[in-house]
């Protein structure tokens, strides 16, 4: 994702923002051109524009290992 282009985001990736590592990992929900929703572990639900915030992929929580 680079720039801030939510274009190599989709939904069922997960993310975390970089200035809120407080919310956690989130699975992104829906991508409508800069508009990423993201399902947060700590905070629930937030729209984010992907053109101001570069939401930084993540490997999955519940992933093997976890």
């Amino acid at each position: 994702m680079s720039g801030g282009a939510a274009g190599a985001i989709e939904p069922g990736d997960w993310v975390h923002h970089p200035g809120r590592p407080d919310w956690g990992p989130g699975q992104v929900q829906s991508v409508i051109g800069a508009r990423v929703t993201v399902n947060f572990r700590d905070a629930g639900k937030i729209l984010i524009n992907a053109a101001v915030v570069a939401l930084e992929p993540c490997a999955d929580p519940d992933a093997a290992g976890s």
